[in-house]
């Protein structure tokens, strides 16, 4: 496990660090509703934990199978400006709300806004399990991600960092799979609204940035919500089959349990393979590590057979391969990019001029461990 962590720590080593390091994540529905798997009125998340803050029983209705806002109960209970750090001379001013729509799971969103621009453009970030909110207060993450007149926001998915700890302790992400991807593709369309009510952000020119876990959330939330324009992920997972099975990540005193066909039915709904043809995303783009282990690369190849037509695909054989188009903040260009007023609409292409291999750069990863 610690070398797990290690390996999903790096990426703000490789995308918001001067010293960069290894980063370490088929055919599909249209529809808007996956097939029926379960679809049952989910449970209260929190409601043995905490009060109900709703104030009635019935104000809260979600079917974590079911991904389109509309189609389930949220309420902003509580909108609650926790910090804001305005500092003279800094180039941006960051903010941290305190919202809540589900009783019993408060979420954190940090708001990162270009000094002196107007209604600027804006990209979610949203990391992968188990990263919590930490790269979010750092200032050399601010400035890169706010750098070009570029708002950010940034949050963490359910049961995930602070949002496990009113849990019971044998709840966590990966046993509580379809809460983990649903409940967070419906926390992006519940951030959408809150940004949009806010009138200071261009909500005409949205990107989301997803990786591992977070880029399979992205993906979901793209496939129902058309104000995300641009969507970049990195080594999304998906395929859960699959990923459950042979991923380096998944606890492995869990893989029984997670592989049983009942649990694979719960999951299905929300698996990332079956609404990534479906995103609505203008433009898309899919960067993989192989050999990772935490995402499989059977599972990679999957994901980008079902990738749209014109989506943009870049494989690369290792971690190293990777640091010279990650690093120094290059990473984030391409969405930036993609969200100018000027930018031209990705088209179908031939899939050998939008899938760019970068060949493995070595036996030995940048942080000096073998493999």
């Amino acid at each position: 496990m610690r070398s797990i962590l290690r390996a999903l720590s790096v990426l703000s080593l490789l995308v918001f660090l001067p010293v960069v390091s290894y980063l370490g994540t088929a055919t599909g529905q249209r529809a808007e509703t996956a097939p029926s798997v379960n679809q049952t009125k989910a449970a209260k998340p929190g409601a043995a934990r905490s009060a109900d803050n709703s104030g009635k029983p019935d104000d809260y209705r979600e079917d974590f199978a079911v991904l389109p806002l509309e189609k389930n109960r949220l309420k902003t209970e509580i909108e609650i400006l926790g910090e804001k750090d305005d500092k003279p001379g800094m180039p941006f001013i960051r903010e941290r709300w305190h919202l809540m729509w589900r009783p019993g799971d408060p979420i954190d969103v940090f708001i990162v806004r270009p000094r002196d621009i107007e209604r600027p453009p804006v990209v979610l970030y949203l990391y992968s399990f188990p990263q919590d909110t930490d790269r979010f207060k750092q200032d050399y993450w601010c400035g890169q991600t706010t750098a070009g007149g570029f708002a950010a926001v940034g949050f963490v998915s359910a049961l995930t960092g602070q949002r496990v700890e009113q849990r019971s302790l044998k709840e966590d992400f990966f046993n509580q799979l379809p809460e983990s991807m649903g409940a967070t593709a419906h926390d992006v369309q519940m951030i959408l609204n809150y940004l949009a009510s806010r009138g200071d952000l261009d909500m005409s020119r949205v990107g989301m940035l997803g990786q591992g876990s977070g880029g399979s959330i992205a993906i979901l939330a793209s496939a129902v919500d058309p104000r995300i324009k641009a969507l970049d992920l990195l080594t999304p997972w998906g395929n859960w089959p699959l990923f459950l099975e042979k991923s380096t990540f998944v606890p492995s005193e869990d893989r029984l349990e997670l592989n049983k066909p009942e649990f694979l039915a719960k999951v299905a709904p929300v698996d990332p393979l079956q609404w990534l043809p479906a995103v609505k995303a203008q433009s898309v783009r899919i960067q993989d590590v192989r050999s990772d282990g935490h995402m499989p690369d059977e599972a990679q190849e999957a994901m980008e057979a079902a990738a749209p037509p014109a989506a943009e695909i870049d494989q690369f054989g290792d971690g190293a391969a990777l640091v010279p188009a990650a690093a120094n903040g290059r990473l984030l260009e391409w969405i930036k990019g993609r969200l100018q007023p000027d930018a031209k609409p990705q088209v179908a292409a031939d899939r050998s001029q939008r899938v760019h291999f970068h060949p493995a750069k070595g036996e030995t990863n940048p942080l000096g461990e073998a493999r």
